[in-house]
């Protein structure tokens, strides 16, 4: 077991189901992404960078795309969330939308991609 799948067994209730669902849908757009570390927090990795972590703190949900730059291009979508240019809170009851959360992870791969192909 990889440092994700051990941070998803330690956390419990809808917290876990939301954390566990934002993983998910990363594996599904990247399904070599390994498990790591980045920036010190349990994340996925695609082809050894930094994809996405999701963690739980004290008062909120956290989704980390490792990026300065991807989550400003939804800014208009993410109106409703509190966010910076390199995570956005969310809670499990209110979660970021599917359709949102596929083309985050897809532009934070793309970037990879774009950075790694050059």
């Amino acid at each position: 077991m990889g440092t994700v799948t051990d941070y998803l067994d330690a956390r419990s209730g809808s917290d876990r189901a939301a954390l566990e669902r934002v993983i998910r849908v990363a594996r599904e757009l990247a399904p070599d992404a390994s498990e790591g570390e980045s920036y010190g927090m349990p994340a996925l990795l695609h082809r050894g960078k930094g994809l996405v972590a999701a963690m739980a703190a004290k008062e909120h949900l956290g989704l980390y795309p490792f990026s300065g730059t991807v989550l400003a291009g939804f800014a208009d979508e993410l109106a409703g969330f509190d966010w910076s240019k390199g995570s956005v809170r969310f809670s499990a009851e209110h979660q970021l939308p599917e359709e949102l959360l596929r083309r985050i992870l897809g532009a934070r791969i793309a970037e990879i991609d774009a950075r790694l192909d050059r």
